[in-house]
């Protein structure tokens, strides 16, 4: 279609085809050839499973396409429900909750699962699915055999049996993330932005009376919002214990849909739930099959469908749900409709035309690299300035909008003479103040935790920091953050997947900060931030420079002249130079010992001057080449803050600076993973090193005659090299 050629790469009409495979021509090879798709980046073996095969052999696993598990299946019967999704033997209920709320939102819904899609003709065993990672929709592509055990599906199924549309979601997830087994043990909002590429918060039931807590909910439905819940467990071991109501702790519902009805003279507030599982139901008022339901008359009851049946659909009142559950998570299209406080009217989609707010997206993908830029918490204050710095520029205040709730109270302006109470008084001075700010939402999310069969999410966390006019274009340094106290943060370190927080800033210049709690935790992240007048995010990078030539030129000492002399007379007999053995004895006799140089790094050292393609150096070379150590040496020790020899890479940008070179966060990156090797302690040797080859690279840069080359700039030139 022309529309998916002019569509971006990554959007929802022309997604990223993961592992390189295309649907259509795949599904056209296999419907030209006659022959059913089998998948051979996801093979039905134990490895796509990924957990430990059941030494029991009546347990075993086969791999069966729908047709030969049930003679009438279909890819959907009827129309989609939350009934076609219940939980097999794998711990997935975050995922299949999560998809359960999908159903309710038709338009999402065939935004991850492509319509004309079937078990019937024309049948390829092929199909495929989409869904959002970290700002790009992808799209899976999948062959229909499932793992089955004793006849039966192993994981997701539907409760008819015969429908198998939600196990293919579940095994295109899978395949996503890796196998099955990286499946177990998650957060339902995980699962709800990866369906939806919206927003996913938590939202504790206790924080508002169940009438506000309803509405809220109630709105949010309307408004495309998915919606699930738990109840907190205590400890690990109550994690799936069944309370006397039987409710699940720890266990992730979806809230499918509100509704009030009227018994006897009294308004009840409702909750439509879903457990996954399809099965085990709540068993208090206003379950399936209490009394509460005699007293409402029969229309009422056929309007709400209610259902005297274990498929693990109820409805609970809204009273009795906030007395027990504990947190409501939901995941909003729409940043509107994540105002906590209060239920704005807002459009459903964040592309309605007819949508009051605009919302403007940057986002921005960044790495924690060991001892460069995986800096740790704010405790950690030696480090913690190095962790990844976003620029964020925010240009004016929010444009003028209604809202019903801030304008309360407000249309008698006209009477000025009449009093006002010093609490709306101090309301009506916070409403103006908040008037002149800038709305942003930022979301930090940790990428490709997933992997396998491990789940081990890092305890992440952001910090904004307001930047005075006179450090802008900067990168901030550890002092910066010593005296000057965040203006905004997401709140605790948390090990989820994502951290988010709304706030409401001046227009100005903003540093945001990605971080783990401990430094030195490697991993990758997405950035995005909503905001409703124009901003810019990008890195707080700059062009890299270099002084270092002037710093290093001192002077040879006296000592280390007649050392140099005598090292050439002993050795240097037949063309009065050294090579590179010979000055590792001059220099490790000159050196105190934790700074010896190995052979490599006086190879390199060589390489660095200018020798006419010789491999040695001469006398002047060489002694010049002693001074620079020495001077390196002496802001070495700087760094080295135990006297161990080492000094820990987060020091290199400093420690490069006090030497003349200023490099970008990238540049340093890139420094330390060559030179440090990934290890938390920097030798001296790898210090030279990484001196030696960026005064080679600057000098190379300057010589280059190139156009194309100097447009390009040095930032580029050095992390091309740098890479090699």
């Amino acid at each position: 279609m022309e529309t998916d050629k002019k569509a971006p790469l990554g959007s929802i009409v022309n997604p990223i085809k993961f592992m390189d495979q295309d649907f259509k021509t795949l599904l056209e090879e296999c419907l030209k050839s006659g022959k059913l798709f089998a998948d051979p980046t996801f093979l039905p073996e134990q490895k796509s499973i990924g957990m430990p095969e059941d030494p029991d052999p009546k347990k075993a696993i086969k791999w069966q396409r729908p047709k030969d598990i049930s003679e009438n299946a279909v890819f959907v019967e009827g129309t989609i429900g939350t009934t076609d999704i219940c939980q097999g033997q794998l711990g997935n209920c975050w995922l299949l909750a999560a998809l359960s709320s999908l159903t309710m939102h038709p338009k999402l819904f065939v935004k991850v699962v492509p319509p004309n899609q079937s078990l019937s003709k024309p049948y390829a065993g092929i199909f495929h699915f989409r869904f959002w990672q970290y700002g790009e929709w992808v799209e899976v592509v999948v062959d229909d055999w499932l793992p089955v055990r004793e006849g039966r599906l192993l994981f997701s199924y539907s409760h008819t049996r015969h429908e198998y549309w939600s196990a293919l979601v579940e095994k295109a997830y899978a395949k996503l993330v890796g196998c099955y087994g990286s499946l177990k043990g998650g957060n339902i909002s995980e699962g709800m932005e990866d369906f939806t590429g919206g927003i996913a918060y938590s939202l504790q039931v206790s924080s508002r009376t169940p009438r506000v807590l309803w509405r809220s909910l109630t709105a949010a439905l309307s408004q495309g919002s998915l919606l699930s819940c738990f109840i907190q467990a205590s400890s690990n071991h109550d994690i799936g214990k069944v309370t006397g109501d039987g409710l699940i702790k720890g266990h992730a519902y979806a809230i499918t849909d509100t509704d009030k009805v009227t018994k006897v003279s009294d308004e009840i507030l409702l909750l439509r739930l879903r457990n996954p599982w399809g099965f085990v139901e709540y068993r208090g008022p206003w379950s399936d099959k209490s009394k509460e339901w005699d007293d409402v008359v029969k229309a009422e009851k056929e309007r709400i469908e209610l259902k005297k049946k274990e498929d693990g659909d109820f409805w609970i009142s809204a009273e009795d749900f906030s007395s027990l559950f504990d947190i409501v998570e939901l995941c909003s299209v729409n940043p509107d409709t994540l105002v906590e406080e209060k239920t704005p009217a807002s459009p459903s989609s964040p592309s309605s035309p007819s949508s009051p707010s605009t919302w403007t997206i940057s986002e921005h993908e960044g790495f924690w690299v060991s001892g460069s830029s995986a800096g740790g918490s704010r405790r950690y204050n030696r480090s913690f300035w190095k962790n990844p710095q976003f620029q964020l520029v925010l240009t004016e205040q929010d444009l003028a909008e209604e809202d019903d709730e801030d304008d309360e109270g407000d249309e008698d302006d006209e009477d000025e003479d009449e009093e006002i109470t010093p609490e709306e008084k101090k309301r009506a001075e916070k409403q103006k103040e908040k008037a002149k700010q800038c709305t942003v939402l930022v979301e930090l999310l940790q990428k490709n935790r997933r992997k396998k069969t491990k789940v081990h999410f890092l305890y992440i966390a952001f910090h904004i920091y307001k930047v005075p006019s006179e450090l802008q274009d900067v990168c901030l340094s550890r002092k910066f953050f010593m005296t000057n106290p965040p203006v905004g943060r997401s709140g605790k370190y948390r090990a989820q997947r994502g951290a988010w927080r709304k706030l409401h800033l001046d227009p100005g210049n903003y540093i945001i900060m990605a971080s783990t709690y401990r430094p030195n935790q490697p991993g990758e992240f997405f950035l995005r931030i909503f905001s409703k007048t124009g901003n810019t995010l990008g890195t707080q990078d700059f062009t890299c420079s270099s002084g270092f030539l002037q710093v290093m030129a001192t002077p040879v000492s006296p000592e280390d002249q007649v050392r140099v002399q005598r090292a050439f007379d002993e050795e240097a007999v037949a063309d009065d130079r050294l090579n590179a053995k010979e000055l590792m004895k001059l220099f490790n006799t000159a050196l105190e010992k934790d700074y010896h140089l190995p052979l490599e790094t006086c190879r390199q050292l060589i390489f660095g001057e200018d020798t006419k393609g010789r491999c040695s150096l001469s006398r002047e070379q060489t002694g010049t080449l002693l001074s620079s150590l020495r001077h390196l040496q002496s802001i070495f020790f700087q760094f080295d803050e135990d006297s161990s020899g080492t000094m820990s890479p987060f020091e290199l940008s400093a420690a490069l600076q006090a030497v003349g070179i200023q490099c970008d966060s990238k540049v340093v990156e890139l420094l330390t993973e060559r030179f440090a090797s990934g290890e938390l302690h920097l030798p001296f040797h790898g210090f030279v090193s990484c001196v030696t080859r960026m005064q080679k690279l600057f000098a190379l840069y300057e010589s280059e005659t190139s156009q194309e080359v100097k447009d390009r700039g040095i930032n580029s030139w050095l992390i091309q090299f740098l890479m090699v």
